[in-house]
């Protein structure tokens, strides 16, 4: 760090790749993962009545164009993870620190306020 720095300047503290594969899929297929998450699934096509990761690859790998024909479910939840996405009970992907609730008024979508803070 100190041979960088000395080389570089300030400019060797700007964090750079910690390592590991590189990603796979660019931001275009990122927000193909997400969209399909957040639609519900076929029924007839694809089986389920709710998403899971497993269901979510199987519809991805059977798409026509074939980009997406070794996703793995790991893939899949990373992706939604990074995009503040998480598994529910009622087994469906929602945005974190939302949930969805029944009332006696119907079903609302209650927000937790304090999520950033919780992450940190």
């Amino acid at each position: 760090m100190v041979e960088r720095f000395n080389r570089e300047g300030l400019a060797a503290l700007t964090p750079r790749h910690g390592g590991g594969a590189t990603p796979q899929y660019d931001v275009r297929q990122r927000q193909h993962i997400i969209e399909l998450a957040q639609q519900p699934p076929e029924l007839e096509t694809d089986g389920v009545s709710q998403w899971s990761l497993s269901s979510l690859q199987r519809r991805l790998r059977n798409q026509k164009d074939g980009e997406f024909s070794t996703v793995s479910t790991y893939t899949i939840w990373q992706v939604l993870h990074e995009a503040q996405q998480s598994w529910q009970q009622s087994r469906s992907w929602c945005k974190t620190g939302t949930a969805v609730r029944r009332r006696k008024s119907g079903v609302v979508i209650v927000t937790d306020p304090d999520t950033e803070a919780k992450k940190n």
